[in-house]
């Protein structure tokens, strides 16, 4: 973090302090949580006086940007998500049909997103969407399904970045999100399906070389082509569920039939 924060030039104000903070929290170089360096740091940094910093913190604060806590430093604000609200997160957890909008609404939004990006990624763009891939391969490589989730959403979180739209950056964020969160609890059933984690895995290399080759038609073909894989295969997991369901009902139904049968004999 110790160079995104640029000295301020002509007459260093606060307001030039709180606006290029600002910026980096709408472009999505400052994200939720990140921790700013200390006052201190923070001020040779924007060179600028300690009392023009604390003024710009307070009001970017003040808006619910940052937070502080004691001791615990300046950290920026949960202002990342907030599209689904607490009850509407709620109701969405508990009706399936939800799902289905889900994935409808990221197939669309995703080939918007990858399309931009094949456009527009920079050299710096692709060098962290290649350590993400790597990290990806990795994880197939030693099935631990948990950490390829995780590093699934990261993917996309990278190509959304890559599409430079502060608007798309912040609605899929907030689409990603319910995901992080567990509101979909079953996303994990894609994973058991036979052949699943290899599909997945080549379908994110092909967004990957698309957005590489800058090819935007091919990158929006494959992340809509990954979508409908996702929405495929999670309703094959649950018919395979409640198939095994039911199978072990009538296992156990039948089994109790039969026990009576033979201690009569």
């Amino acid at each position: 973090m110790s160079d995104i924060f640029s000295r301020i030039e002509h007459s260093r104000t606060a307001d030039e302090v709180v606006q290029q903070i600002e910026s980096l929290i709408l472009e999505g170089v400052l994200r939720t949580g990140d921790r700013l360096p200390g006052e201190r740091e923070l001020a040779r940094q924007f060179d600028v006086s300690r009392p023009i910093l604390r003024d710009a913190l307070k009001a970017l604060e003040g808006r619910g940007l940052l937070t502080t806590k004691a001791g615990g430093g300046t950290h920026v604000a949960d202002v990342i998500g907030q599209l689904f609200t607490k009850p509407v997160t709620d109701l969405i957890s508990t009706h399936r049909k939800a799902v289905t909008d889900y994935l409808e609404y990221r197939r669309e939004i995703e080939a918007v997103a990858a399309e931009y990006a094949a456009r527009r990624a920079t050299p710096e763009d692709l060098a962290l969407l290649d350590r993400i891939m790597a990290r990806m391969d990795e994880a197939h490589r030693t099935g631990d399904f948990d950490d390829e989730a995780e590093i699934d959403v990261e993917f996309h979180h990278a190509v959304c970045e890559c599409a430079h739209n502060i608007i798309l950056l912040h609605t899929l964020r907030s689409c990603y999100r319910l995901l992080s969160e567990g509101v979909f609890q079953n996303r994990l059933l894609v994973f058991s399906v036979p052949g699943a984690r290899e599909a997945l895995l080549e379908q994110h290399r092909a967004i990957h070389a698309a957005i590489k080759a800058a090819d935007p038609i091919a990158a929006r073909k494959a992340a809509m082509d990954h979508i409908t894989y996702v929405e495929r295969s999670m309703a094959e997991a649950e018919r395979s569920g409640d198939w095994q369901r039911v199978s072990r009902l009538r296992l156990r139904q039948r089994s109790d039939d039969i026990e009576p049968t033979r201690k009569r004999s």
